[in-house]
């Protein structure tokens, strides 16, 4: 999702590589302040970056080192903005969230992926569909929490207020941790939009309130949440679509202009494509250093490490088999989009590019290959050593696929257990249960969410 921006501070980065003169810094100086107006950054965070980068480079000496370092200090200073990070709970629960924005922000998308984040680190979450005035968006919000297991609390016949104190009353009772409020938006900021918002802000203990920004309206979502916060007062922004967007540099004119924290950002479109707003991180990862913190805790979040040590066993045995496959394929839909955790390993960022498209369950190899495993007996799942002539003709029919083609995927996947029985062995790679026990080991509460 960052590579416009990388690939612009990645570029400056190497006019310095060989020579170490003045001269050399401003050629660098300048394409990187082409580069950020270019991303959509506003021309006076640009000045002053470009301004403090140049000081403090000349101070340190110019190289390629001290130029790395400031602008990494300086990314990191623009986008820490006073306020709460990730997510805060209240400190009696239900927290209560006022999700707003304009329509087509992708505000009732991102109030599920905020949802699913927080079931994820085992809070109870209930989400009111106080949207009233788009067509479908109940409806929509039903299929959502449908997806995720989320509870929902809609009644078509109510007002947005009547909805929102009833799913209060219904949080209190049942003890939910979390309340997200799904509110109207509008194409463009109006008198009435702004006066039904006061209304359910004050109908109920907000804790917060959270504007969902389309990453890919450039300057006008500065301007809207600036005109959110003036009107009602947002406490954070949430960047929805920051996957599509090719400039980028919204995120750095937000920080700047809007005065309020960046708490959340949509990184795919799938429900899990959605991480927490930590500065220092997401400069790393604009710098093409990438983000192996949030990468291990998504995973420890995902995966259960008992069960990471049984597949661990398995492997080394060479007992890998495709109930096992179906398995680490869920999981890994779990962790989110494959384009944005290609993103967190360090120098894979421009990876991202090609991978736009790759999506497993629309890959046309993956569906072959469940087609292939559906046909399957009980049997032949947890031993594919079965597998005779006779067998595969059965599953090529079944599956709908040529015997060549059967024939091929089966021999991929033995050849994967070959690879990963001996990846697995003592002077191999280290047990997947040492990286999981790493990632679980970071704090017993994740980064992300504070209270």
């Amino acid at each position: 999702m960052f590579e416009s921006l990388t690939s612009s501070f990645t570029g400056a980065i190497k006019k310095l590589k060989s020579f170490d003169n003045a001269n050399t810094l401003k050629k660098a100086l300048t394409e990187l302040k082409k580069s950020l107006l270019k991303a959509d950054v506003h021309h006076k965070v640009v000045k002053e970056l470009i301004a403090k980068v140049e000081t403090e480079t000349k101070a340190e000496g110019i190289g390629q080192v001290s130029f790395l370092k400031s602008i990494q200090k300086n990314l990191t200073e623009i986008l820490t903005v006073e306020g709460n990070q990730g997510f805060v709970f209240a400190s009696k629960p239900p927290t209560i969230i006022l999700m707003t924005g304009l329509q087509g922000s992708g505000k009732t998308t991102t109030t599920g992926k905020l949802a699913n984040y927080l079931k994820l680190r085992k809070k109870r979450v209930l989400i009111a569909a106080a949207d009233l005035q788009r067509m479908a968006a109940v409806e929509q919000l039903r299929q959502i929490t449908s997806q995720i297991e989320i509870d929902l609390f809609a009644d078509e016949n109510l007002s947005p207020v009547e909805v929102t104190k009833g799913a209060y009353k219904k949080a209190q009772d049942g003890l939910y941790d979390v309340l997200l409020i799904d509110t109207a938006g509008r194409l463009a900021i109006d008198e009435e939009l702004m006066k039904e918002l006061k209304e359910v802000r004050n109908s109920v203990p907000v804790s917060e309130i959270f504007y969902v920004a389309d990453a890919m309206t450039g300057h006008d979502a500065v301007r809207t949440a600036s005109k959110f916060k003036e009107e009602i007062g947002i406490d954070g922004v949430i960047l929805s679509k920051y996957d599509g967007d090719v400039k980028g540099g919204v995120a750095l004119s937000i920080a700047s202009q809007v005065g309020v924290p960046l708490r959340f950002i949509g990184t795919g479109e799938k429900i899990p494509d959605f991480d927490p707003f930590i500065p220092e991180r997401v400069v790393n990862r604009l710098i093409g250093e990438g983000d192996l913190e949030s990468l291990m805790e998504k995973t420890s979040l995902v995966v259960d490490k008992k069960r990471a040590n049984e597949l661990t066993k398995k492997i080394k045995k060479g007992e890998f088999n495709f109930n096992d496959f179906l398995e680490q394929i869920e999981m890994f839909k779990k962790l989110g989009g494959l384009k944005s955790l290609i993103g967190m390993i360090p120098g894979m960022g421009n990876m991202g590019k090609e991978l736009k498209n790759f999506d497993l369950d629309n890959s046309e190899e993956f569906k072959r290959i469940n087609a292939l495993i559906s046909s399957m007996t009980p049997k032949e799942r947890e031993f594919p050593s079965v597998l005779n002539n006779s067998r595969k003709k059965r599953l090529a029919t079944g599956a709908g696929l040529g015997q060549v083609e059967v024939n091929k995927i089966l021999k991929q996947f033995k050849n994967a257990a070959k690879m990963a029985k001996k990846f697995g062995g003592k002077k191999g790679m280290k047990d997947m249960s040492e990286l999981l026990n790493g990632a679980g080991n970071m704090g017993k509460v994740p980064q992300g969410i504070r209270r």
